[in-house]
């Protein structure tokens, strides 16, 4: 059954406005205004910030601290292929109690939780203690350089403190709530070139391969032990995501290899660490080499405070359920965030369907989530 769209809650009604606007990487498509025009009407201070051809938003209600902070993405990963969504990715529709459209569960409904969870809030509080702030970015998608880290870059120099931060990227497995992001692994990304002597595969001591000279070093660097990893962290892991040579000929021995990896590493484990121990390996090899590093993000974990225990009571009185804290997963925009210092927790919506062709989410569950958040300002700015 599919459910007119007069007859939505307000949070439903604010992601099927956010969902219908294609806001694909690094578009915001005018979401942004939409947010900040609700944020305005309730007090909030709006300061938009573009960044090259990025939109961001920061928004700001008070002016003393503890400052929590609400922080998401509005673009959203392109669609694929149109013909294989059930319905339009960008004309939201509710069916079976699911609510259909690119970006419902990643993380447009998340956004419009938060919304309406501040509005009730404020509502309610509307001489709070402390400020609400919001941080949103239409740059999380994509290369993420000029969204969250510009903002964070601006709110550092200016020393503006943000003290907790929820970002509502979809953290649960099975059931709203289920699981919180409270740290995420760092992304240390390489290009290694390997290389050799391009020559005819028939007279191979005129050449050198570098395929056969880098195989053993890449399946020594897969075999390595990098850490055990600790309480919060499983053990780093290496990864060789891409592998190229050759001229597409058989008769000719290619001249170099280019090999892609990736360290999702843990905080037992540093940047300068991993490149030092690649290196190592790569010349026990006696490898003729070029290594090119790419840092995209630091481990950040926040310990059991006041922010993690206050989105844990608020997730037990509106579910009934206790939440798991987790680390796992790929990296977030709270990478950017923890480095002012702030507790950031990840609290959002199942994730099964992110990225997915006919991405959906549980209506109900946009519902619950509203709850958890406005449960959660009560508890820390109530």
């Amino acid at each position: 059954m599919t459910v007119p769209m007069t007859d939505l809650s307000p949070t439903l009604s604010l992601a099927c406005e956010l969902i219908s606007r294609d806001s694909t990487t690094p578009d915001d498509a005018g979401c942004q205004q939409l947010m900040g025009e609700r944020l305005a009407a309730i007090g909030f201070q709006l300061e938009p910030m573009r960044f090259g051809e990025v939109d961001n938003l920061w928004a700001r209600r008070g002016s003393q601290g503890p400052v929590l902070c609400f922080a998401g993405h509005t673009d959203v990963v392109p669609t694929g292929p149109l013909e294989r969504w059930s319905n339009p990715p960008f004309q939201p529709r509710i069916i079976d109690g699911m609510l259909h459209g690119r970006g419902a569960a990643d993380m447009k409904g998340s956004l419009a939780a938060m919304v309406v969870a501040v509005e009730r809030f404020v509502a309610a509080h509307p001489n709070h203690r402390g400020s609400i702030a919001f941080l949103i970015t239409s740059d999380e998608e994509g290369p993420a350089t000029d969204g969250t880290v510009k903002v964070v870059e601006t709110l550092k120099a200016r020393n503006e403190q943000v003290d907790w931060c929820i970002v509502g990227e979809p953290s649960s497995t099975e059931l709203v709530g289920d699981v919180v992001k409270n740290g995420r692994r760092g992304s240390l990304n390489a290009r290694l070139l390997v290389k050799g002597k391009q020559g005819h595969v028939a007279y191979p001591h005129l050449a050198r391969n570098p395929i056969h000279l880098a195989a053993p070093a890449l399946a020594a660097l897969a075999a390595e032990t990098w850490d055990q990893g600790n309480d919060f962290f499983p053990p780093t892991s290496f990864q060789i995501s891409n592998l190229n040579s050759g001229t597409g000929a058989t008769n000719v021995v290619p001249g170099e290899l280019v090999a892609l990896i990736n360290f999702r590493f843990s905080t037992e484990s540093t940047v300068e660490g991993l490149q030092a121990r690649v290196r190592a390996i790569l010349d026990q090899h006696d490898l003729e080499y070029e290594l090119d590093w790419n840092l995209s993000g630091l481990p950040f974990l926040t310990e059991p405070g006041a922010l993690l225990d206050g989105v844990a009571a608020a997730i037990e009185q509106v579910t009934g359920r206790t939440t798991q804290a987790s680390t796992s997963g790929g990296t977030s925009d709270g990478r950017f965030i923890a480095t002012m210092g702030t507790q950031v927790v990840e609290l959002g919506p199942v994730n099964a369907t992110i990225h997915q062709v006919d991405e959906q989410i549980s209506a109900a569950d946009l519902e619950t989530l509203t709850d958890i958040y406005q449960a959660t300002l009560e508890r820390l700015l109530g």
